[in-house]
């Protein structure tokens, strides 16, 4: 038996990442499209550097007004030298509406240039997660939430929006704009009491907002609860119908809204604190830096220009910055909204295909199961060492009590668990070990008719089709012929266009059976799964499709799953479980003649057969088979 140490399930981490390595898990949907990043960064540049410019450009305006003014005092101000200096205004002025308009030209190529790039980055983070998703296990899925787990997809998908969009829209620019004007200051000006400001600002800002990350991530997990509650509620309308627990349910609901209304709360409280003590800082800093600026101007160190530049400066550079802290604290959401979504994408497979995968190769599908063992949880096994063959193109039927493990062997033969590694143990399809195949070329192979039928909420004919998305319109009708629903179908006002409602619940439980049966008709695999394929029917329809069932089934591998012994009448082998062993196997004269627990069954359903009808059919059946 080979093993694969690969297969073990990948759990998925347990916590909350870390924010660089949620960031690290963006940048190769990002870096993609690097040359229009670095173009749409070179206009952010040239952006902050014409703005930089505009009050540059206001000190020289003041300053040459001011000459003026003192020119006109004196007389002057149409002399030579007053001339120039007017001429001079007007170029100065010029240069100011050149600054302005180079800024919003750069800002609106940058935003033009960085909407592919976070719009293809969301649609290919999305595919992935959602392509992910349907690669996991069956027993991820049988525990998850769907409520819950659409809400964390559509909070990081937004998540991953809000954090481009911040993070090259506002955080970078900034930055560069913060950094152009220190620098300024440094090489003219005291950048002292604008250094303390700025720090005591940022350390302040991360601070408090790392304190009141935990509260975002409450408000997130008790969301996703409340949404899980409500889309649980609505899917199984008709079981609160049924017991009239409206009330019940939509208390249950305002449990779940009033603890995210606490938390919600709590997380407005911190907020305002966050936005008082950054205004604070901002305020004071501000005042200092206009006393100093004004000592300046009084001691004949700056001129008028200079203390109208340090002020416009101080206006650029704080209120960014104060929009800096909103954008920090949306920037934190945004990771945490977007760490659920990278969590569900780093779930590990349970079953991986193995290293080296080669597709099935069906030379005519014989299947074999060899001293299969299983269980679904460590303390309870559910199949003891089954061992059997469905030969090529016959008919295999597995009967028994509900919980003797009949249902798990289709679930094992789709792959959908991996085996306990007894030795000499495996499922294999034409002397192919199942794990050594891909799986997708394994379930192209498979067909089945599941008990428990679910439809999309879509046309009749899109769920016929889904079998063979490929197919032509002349085949889907073929297949709803050959499953005895097409006259059904036509009826209908809408015919193949009607629609079939969450579920399929606009159907009966038979009709869904049908539409059932055709998908896997037009699937038309080599092998055959039926899993009370016909237990939604009633005699009559079951009498009526049973034999076009029997004659698809001889040309096919077929393995039955059966509940109504009536069902089983034709296939060449049955085999009866119980607590998860094989107890007998024959065909179904032999097994009514050793009367044993095959023939106790079918003794307690002739007993129950109080229907005329449904008595007639076994008894026909019976004869049939030469009982």
């Amino acid at each position: 038996m080979r093993r694969f140490p690969n297969r073990e399930p990948g759990p998925a981490p347990q916590g909350p990442r870390n924010d660089w390595q949620t960031i690290r898990s963006l940048l190769p949907y990002l870096t993609t499209y690097k040359w229009r990043v670095a173009f749409a960064l070179t206009c952010l540049i040239g952006a902050k550097v014409a703005n930089l410019g505009v009050p540059i450009v206001m000190k020289r305006i003041v300053d040459s007004l001011a000459s003026v003014q003192h020119l006109t005092a004196l007389g002057r101000a149409h002399d030579a030298p007053g001339i120039v200096l007017i001429g001079g205004i007007g170029l100065l002025v010029i240069a100011y509406a050149a600054a302005r308009l180079s800024t919003s030209l750069f800002t609106e190529l940058r935003e033009l240039l960085f909407a592919k790039v976070t719009e293809s980055a969301v649609r290919q983070l999305a595919l992935k997660v959602f392509r992910h998703l349907h690669s996991l296990s069956l027993r991820f899925h049988l525990e998850r939430q769907t409520g819950g787990m659409s809400r964390d997809i559509e909070r990081g998908t937004r998540g991953i929006q809000q954090l481009v969009s911040y993070s090259l829209y506002s955080i970078l620019p900034t930055l560069v704009e913060v950094g152009l004007v220190l620098a300024f200051f440094v090489t003219k000006y005291e950048a002292y009491y604008v250094l303390v400001t700025l720090v005591a600002y940022i350390m302040f800002t991360v601070k408090v907002t790392e304190w009141r990350t935990h509260f975002r991530r409450t408000m997130n997990d008790l969301d996703s609860k409340a949404n899980s509650r409500a889309i649980d509620s609505l899917l199984n309308y008709e079981t609160v119908k049924y017991f009239g627990n409206e009330e019940w349910e939509t208390r249950r609901y305002d449990e779940n809204l009033q603890r995210y209304r606490a938390a919600a709360i709590k997380s407005q409280r911190s907020l305002s604190l966050l936005n008082f003590g950054q205004q604070t800082i901002i305020g004071i800093g501000l005042v200092f830096i206009l006393w100093r600026a004004t000592q300046g101007v009084m001691a004949g160190r700056l001129t008028l220009g200079d203390l109208v530049l340090i002020n416009t400066f101080m206006l650029q550079l704080y209120i960014p910055l104060n929009f800096l802290g909103v954008v920090y604290r949306e920037l934190k959401q945004a990771l945490t909204d977007m760490d659920r979504m990278f969590t569900l994408l780093s779930a590990g497979r349970e079953v991986p295909d193995a290293p080296n995968a080669q597709s099935l190769a069906v030379r005519g599908g014989e299947v074999r199961f060899e001293n299969v063992s299983f269980a679904y949880e460590k303390a309870r096994t559910i199949l003891h060492g089954v061992d059997f063959t469905i030969p090529v193109g016959t008919t295999t039927a597995v009967v028994g009590h509900s919980g003797s493990g009949k249902s798990t062997l289709g679930r094992l033969l789709f792959c959908f668990y991996d085996l306990d590694r007894a030795p000499g143990g495996g499922i294999r399809i034409d002397g192919q070990d199942i794990r050594d195949v891909t799986q997708d070329s394994l379930r192209a192979a498979i067909g089945i008719v599941p008990q428990d039928t679910v439809l999309f909420n879509d046309s009749i004919y899109y769920n016929i089709a889904y079998g063979r998305p490929s197919a032509s319109r002349e085949e889907v009708i073929a297949a709803a012929r050959a499953a005895h629903i097409h006259e059904f179908i036509e009826a209908l006002p809408e015919g193949y266009d009607t629609a079939v409602g969450e579920r399929g619940l606009k159907l009966s439980g038979g009709e869904k059976q049908r539409v059932a049966i055709a998908r896997t008709l037009l699937k038309n695999p080599p092998i055959l799964i039926f899993d009370e394929a016909t237990s939604a029917l009633d005699s009559k329809s079951e009498r009526a499709i049973q034999h076009e069932l029997d004659s698809i089934a001889r040309e096919r591998t077929t393995l039955i799953i059966a509940h109504r012994l009536s069902t089983v009448v034709h296939a060449q082998q049955i085999i009866v479980m119980d607590h998860g062993r094989i107890v007998e196997r024959g065909t179904f004269a032999e097994l009514l003649n050793a009367g044993g627990l095959f023939a106790q069954m079918w003794m307690l359903r002739q007993q129950r057969a109080d229907d005329p009808d449904a008595r007639e059919a076994a008894l026909d059946q019976r004869d049939t088979a030469g009982v």
